[in-house]
C-alpha cells in the first residue's frame, strides 16, 4: 500500500502528466453530465416508470455503453457507438476500395482525410439511428409528447446528432491533450459508472437472502476472470529473430548476447470481433422491432442476451470475425518484406515467401485459442446469470465491457509509465553535456 501511495505521489509530481490527467477528468465530467441532460419535451416520468422492466436486456446493454444516456433519453443517448461503427466501416473499405487504401498509405495527411470521412459517416449513421431511437424506444415507453410536431422530430434528431458528435469531439480532445485513448475512455467510464450500483444491488440481494458466501464466491470468480483476461490481452508469441551486424565507422558492431523477437499477440484483434458480432446481432432486432412492444422470433431470440440461441450464434460469429480481423491487423507478407529489407531473418527459415509462410502458420495456430477465449469471455455473462447473479452485475463478468475495461486501463497505465520514464530520464540528464540538452547559447559556439 505504501508503494502504491508513493507511485501516486510520483505521478502528481510530473507537471505535464498532472495537467493532462486533470484535463482528462474534466472532459470526462462534461461527458457524464451530458448523459443526464434529458431531451426537450420528453416525458421523463414515463421513462422512470418503464425502467423497472428488466426484460429487454439488449436495451440494458446499449445503456451500459452509453453511460446510462440511452435509457435516460439524454442529448448523448447515441453515445460514441456511431463513431465506432463508422470507424469499422472505414477499416473495411480500406480492404476493398483502392482510394481508401491510398489514403491509408499517405501517412499523416491520409490519416486526417480518413478522420474527416469517418466524422461525415458518423453524422450519416446518427441521422439513421436517431429517428429509430425516438420511434422504437421513446415511443414504446410513451415518453414522446402527445402533440409532437414534425418540427419537434427534426429538432430532436438534430440534437441527438449534435450530442453524438460532441462526444466524439470530447474523445478526440482527450486523446490529443489528455491521457489515454479518449474514445475508449468514454466508453469505459460509461461502463464503470454502472459497476457500483450493480455491485451494491448484488450485495443487497445476498444480504437479504443471508448468503454472503455466494457473494464471496462471485467476487473470487470475477477476479479470476479479470486476471485471465489480463493474461490473454498481454500474452504474446515471440518469434526469435537474428539481425545483421550494424556498421559503426570502420567497425561492425553487433548486440552480442542479446536476442531479438518478433512479438505476435495472442489476441491481436482485441475487442473488435465482439463489437462486430454484437452489432450484427442487434441489426435484426432493430429492423423487426415494433413500437407497440409486440414480440416476434427475432426480438424474443436475439433480444435476450442471456438466451442459449443468442450466445451460440454470438460465439460462432466471434470466432469468424477474430480470424477476419486478425487478417486485417497482421500481414505476414509485409512483415517478411520489412525483415528482409532490415537484414533480419528467422533462424532456420529462408527470407521472403518462406518467412511469410512461417509467420502465417504461427498466427493461424495462436488465433484459434484466442478466438475461443473471446467466445468464452462473451458468453460468461450468460453463465453468471444462470448461476444466480443479477442482470446488471452479470454483464461485468465478461463480454465487451470486461475486455474494454481491461484493455483501456492497461493502455492508460502504460502511457502514464511512459511519461514517468521520460521524466526520470530528463532528471538523469540534467547537468550533463548531451547535445540535445544544450541551450541556444552553447549551440551558437559551433
Amino acid at each position: 500500500m505504501k508503494r502504491f501511495i508513493q507511485n501516486i505521489k510520483n505521478i502528481w509530481k510530473v507537471e505535464e502528466l498532472r495537467s493532462r490527467i486533470l484535463l482528462t477528468l474534466g472532459l470526462i465530467l462534461v461527458y457524464r453530465v451530458g448523459s443526464f441532460v434529458v431531451l426537450p419535451g420528453v416525458n421523463y416520468s414515463a421513462l422512470v416508470q418503464g425502467a423497472g422492466d428488466q426484460n429487454n436486456t439488449l436495451e440494458n446493454l446499449l445503456s451500459l455503453f452509453s453511460g446510462g444516456g440511452f435509457t435516460n433519453a439524454s442529448i448523448m443517448a447515441l453515445g460514441i457507438m456511431p463513431y465506432i461503427s463508422a470507424s469499422i466501416i472505414m477499416q473495411l473499405l480500406g480492404m476493398a476500395v483502392p482510394a481508401v487504401q491510398k489514403m491509408q498509405n499517405e501517412g499523416e495527411s491520409g490519416r486526417k482525410q480518413i478522420n474527416n470521412y469517418t466524422r461525415l459517416l458518423t453524422i450519416a449513421i446518427c441521422a439513421l439511428q436517431a429517428p429509430s431511437y425516438l420511434n422504437l424506444y421513446l415511443a414504446g415507453k410513451g415518453a414522446i409528447p402527445a402533440d409532437a410536431s414534425n418540427f419537434w422530430w427534426v429538432q430532436t434528431t438534430i440534437i441527438l446528432i449534435a450530442g453524438a458528435m460532441f462526444a466524439v469531439w470530447l474523445g478526440e480532445r482527450i486523446t490529443e491533450k489528455g491521457i489515454g485513448n479518449g474514445i475508449s475512455l468514454l466508453i469505459t467510464v460509461g461502463i464503470l459508472s454502472r459497476l457500483p450500483g450493480s455491485f451494491f444491488a448484488e450485495f443487497g440481494a445476498s444480504v437479504g437472502q443471508g448468503n454472503l458466501i455466494k457473494l464471496v464466491v462471485e467476487m473470487v470468480a470475477f477476479m479470476v476472470v479479470v486476471l485471465a483476461t489480463v493474461l490473454i490481452v498481454q500474452g504474446v508469441r515471440r518469434i526469435p529473430l537474428n539481425t545483421a551486424k550494424r556498421v559503426v565507422g570502420a567497425r561492425a558492431a553487433s548486440d552480442q548476447g542479446s536476442r531479438n523477437y518478433l512479438p505476435i499477440k495472442v489476441n491481436a484483434s482485441g475487442v473488435m470481433p465482439i463489437i462486430f458480432a454484437q452489432a450484427i446481432m442487434t441489426v435484426p432486432v432493430m429492423l423487426f422491432a415494433s413500437a407497440d412492444g409486440t414480440g416476434n422470433w427475432f426480438t424474443r431470440t436475439l433480444g435476450d442476451i442471456y438466451g442459449l440461441s443468442y450466445n451460440l450464434l454470438l460465439g460462432f460469429l466471434i470466432i469468424i470475425f477474430t480470424y477476419f480481423y486478425t487478417a486485417i491487423m497482421i500481414n505476414p507478407s509485409k512483415i517478411a518484406d520489412d525483415l528482409k529489407k532490415s537484414g533480419g531473418f528467422i533462424p532456420g527459415v529462408r527470407p521472403g515467401e518462406e518467412t511469410a509462410s512461417h509467420i502465417d502458420s504461427v498466427v493461424s495456430r495462436i488465433t484459434f485459442p484466442g478466438s475461443l477465449f473471446l467466445a468464452i469471455i462473451a458468453i460468461i455473462p450468460a453463465i453468471a446469470k444462470l448461476s444466480g447473479v443479477n442482470d446488471g452485475f452479470a454483464m461485468f463478468f465478461g463480454g465487451t465491457s470486461l475486455l474494454i475495461m481491461v484493455g483501456v486501463v492497461l493502455d492508460t497505465l502504460q502511457q502514464i509509465e511512459t511519461y514517468q520514464l521520460n521524466r526520470h530520464m530528463d532528471s538523469l540528464m540534467e547537468g550533463t553535456r548531451v547535445r540535445g540538452r544544450r541551450g541556444a547559447n552553447e549551440l551558437s559556439g559551433f
